[in-house]
């Protein structure tokens, strides 16, 4: 479909900077940009290419003030990668929506499928499953027994969802995701590991988006819980009993020991690594490869493996690299204190043996 720059900006109840009749139809990057196509301006850094950019309709925040004239037509906005992502879900929202269950998918008698569902090739539903409303689950997926999947809920292909796990309304579960497998649970008895039943689950509440290949583990009894409007990334492992406070984002590569609490609205750079039976307080930033082994507190902001506060963090990152010369000084100082003490011992030894012969 193709938009005028007026349309859009009365989409976006934003102000026309150009030609209102400029069209596009499709979407780039603004280093990327080509014709008939819209980008945005979100990031100060790249602004060098505004000027030269082929896209036709450049999205930008209202404080922005070019330094020269810019081709494009540009639309203010209030925030224009919010703005940006307002279009994207519109354009998304005409594709055709799948619908319809494949010959070759499963659905156990006893499950219950609601209405305007798309069911791939393959996928089995278990006994006892519920699937709400206007739900798409892709090919290969897997929902076990005794399992509860919301309204307007898409499961990509090869999601596994383990029995009595609790899927809430307006979920995104992205392929190769697994949710409920067991936790790691072991008790060693002598030199042998028994394994401790898991016989808890998992209840993922509403708006909640996850990541490829993300794993949330089991509870040994009662639920794992991943509260309203989380959103992990790819690669994430979240383990038994751990619960995930309203709005907290992760990035990738993040790892959740055991029965953690996350609480609401922080955020977890890549590879954060999370100690078990602790909590993080909300509003907590925690830097990429931070490394937490013990509670945070409300608005924490740190960074650093054990994590230390931010600004301790980027001090001592400072004298970093000096920590060689600091060594090579220090043994220099040690040697040339040790030299000092042998000389003031001599000197002594020598006002000694003087006092000895004046004496006699």
């Amino acid at each position: 479909m193709t938009f005028t720059a007026k349309q859009i900006a009365d989409f976006l109840r934003g102000e026309v900077i150009g030609d209102p009749n400029a069209t596009v139809s499709s979407f780039s990057k603004i280093e990327e940009g080509k014709p008939e196509t819209l980008t945005f301006l979100g990031n100060p850094k790249y602004t060098p290419y505004i000027y030269d950019t082929a896209a036709d309709i450049v999205l930008v925040n209202n404080d922005f003030v070019p330094d020269k004239p810019v081709r494009a037509t540009m639309i203010k906005v209030t925030n224009a990668y919010a703005a940006l992502a307002s279009l994207m879900s519109l354009v998304e929202q005409q594709k055709p929506v799948k619908e319809g269950v494949a010959t070759v998918a499963f659905v156990s008698p006893s499950a219950t499928v609601g209405e305007h569902i798309y069911l791939g090739e393959f996928a089995f539903i278990g006994e006892q499953t519920q699937i709400g409303n206007n739900c798409m689950i892709y090919p290969q997926v897997y929902v076990g027994d005794n399992v509860q999947v919301g309204d307007n809920c898409i499961l990509y292909p090869g999601v596994k969802i383990y029995h009595d796990c609790v899927i809430g309304d307006n979920c995104i579960i992205h392929a190769g995701a697994v949710i409920g497998a067991d936790g790691f649970g072991f008790s060693k008895e002598e030199e042998i590991y028994r394994k401790i039943p898991q016989i808890g689950n998992v209840i993922i509440e509403d708006d909640v988006e996850i990541g490829a290949n993300t794993t949330i583990d089991r509870a040994v009894m009662g639920s794992t819980i991943i509260h309203r409007g989380v959103k992990l990334d790819n690669l994430i492992q979240i383990a038994h009993n751990c619960e995930v406070g309203e709005n907290t984002v992760m990035a990738a590569q993040v790892g959740i020991a055991g029965s953690t609490k996350i609480e609401e609205n922080c955020v977890l750079g890549g590879q954060v690594g999370i100690g078990g039976h602790i909590t993080i307080g909300k509003n907590s930033q925690i830097g990429a490869q931070a490394g937490i082994i013990s509670n945070t507190k409300e608005g924490s902001e740190v960074l650093g493996s054990p994590a230390i506060p931010v600004r301790d963090f980027f001090k001592s990152s400072v004298i970093f690299p000096k920590i060689p010369d600091m060594y090579r000084r220090l043994n220099a100082m040690e040697k040339e204190l040790a030299d000092l003490k042998k000389k003031l011992s001599e000197n002594e030894l020598e006002n000694e043996l003087e006092n000895e012969l004046e004496n006699e």
